[in-house]
C-alpha cells in the first residue's frame, strides 16, 4: 500500500490528509517534525507518524506533499535527498516545474493547487503533468483538473486566489446585513444561500453561459439590474479583474 510523506505541516497541508482519511486512504502518512506541536495534533487526529527528522520521511515514503513556504524550498532541498523518481507533489504556489527539478533533481516533481476544501473532498483540484499514483491519490479530494501545460497551471493558481477572495467578499456582504439589524446567523445563511443557489443553477445548466444566465435575472427594470448597474458603474467589476491580472503578472515575474 502507498506510503505519503508531508514535507511542512501547516494549514494546507493539515486539511489534505485529514480529506485523505476521509476519503478513504488508509496507507501510512508520515509527518515532519519541525512544527511539532501540529505534526503531533494532526497525528492523533488522522493517526499519522511523526518522523524524527525529513530525511527519515522521505526515505520510508513512496510519495512526498511539498507543503513548505517558497523561501524554505532551496533550504530543505539542501538537507533531504530523495529516491530516483520519487513523486513530489509541491503545493508550494508559484514554484515551477524547473525550479523543483533543479532543487530536486533525483525527484519526479508534480505542481497540485488546491483549497481548504480538500478536508471534506469539495476541493477543486488542479494537477500538471497528470500520472500515477498522485492522480488517483488527489482525486479523492474533490473535483479534478489535469493540466499539461505549466501557462495554464498558473492561470488555475490565480483561481484559487479567488478562493480566498470570496470569503472576504460575502463577509463584506453579510456585514452590510447585520449592520442594518440581522443576527449574524441570518446574515450568513442568506448570504451564502444565496452563492449556493448561484452555483447550484449554473451547475444544473451547463450549457448555458454565466452571462445569459445573470441576464435570465438582471432584466430591464428589476431590482437586479438596478443593483447590477450600481457596481459596474463604480468599478466593481473593474476591481476584480485588476486582481486577477495583478497576481498573474506576479506569477510571471517570479518565474
Amino acid at each position: 500500500m502507498l506510503t505519503i510523506g508531508i514535507l511542512g505541516v501547516g494549514e494546507l497541508t493539515e486539511k489534505v490528509v485529514m480529506g485523505l482519511r476521509r476519503g478513504g486512504f488508509a496507507g501510512r502518512v508520515l509527518l515532519s517534525p519541525r512544527n511539532h506541536e501540529r505534526a503531533q495534533q494532526l497525528s492523533r487526529q488522522c493517526t499519522c507518524e511523526v518522523m524524527a527528522d525529513n530525511q527519515q520521511v522521505v526515505d520510508e515514503t513512496d510519495l512526498l506533499l511539498l507543503g513548505v513556504r517558497p523561501e524554505v524550498v532551496e533550504q530543505l532541498s539542501n538537507e533531504i535527498h530523495l529516491k530516483p523518481q520519487q513523486t513530489l507533489v509541491s503545493l508550494v504556489a508559484g514554484l515551477k516545474h524547473s525550479e523543483l527539478q533543479r532543487c530536486f533533481p533525483q525527484a519526479r516533481p508534480v505542481r497540485a493547487m488546491l483549497s481548504y476544501a480538500a478536508q471534506i473532498n469539495q476541493s477543486t483540484v488542479v494537477i500538471t503533468p497528470g500520472g500515477e499514483p498522485h492522480e488517483t491519490l488527489l482525486g479523492t479530494l474533490g473535483s479534478l483538473t489535469v493540466l499539461d501545460d505549466e501557462a495554464a497551471f498558473e492561470l488555475a493558481t490565480v483561481a484559487a486566489c479567488m478562493n480566498g477572495w470570496f470569503y472576504f467578499f460575502l463577509s463584506d456582504l453579510q456585514q452590510w446585513f447585520t449592520d442594518k439589524g440581522l443576527s449574524k446567523e441570518q446574515a450568513a445563511q442568506l448570504v451564502m444561500g444565496n452563492m449556493q443557489d448561484c452555483l447550484a443553477s449554473a451547475r444544473h445548466q451547463p450549457q448555458a453561459s454565466l452571462e445569459a444566465l445573470g441576464s435570465a435575472i438582471a432584466t430591464p427594470g428589476t431590482f437586479t439590474a438596478v443593483g447590477l448597474e450600481v457596481l459596474r458603474s463604480n468599478g466593481a467589476t473593474l476591481a476584480w479583474r485588476e486582481a486577477l491580472e495583478e497576481v498573474l503578472n506576479r506569477l510571471h515575474k517570479a518565474s
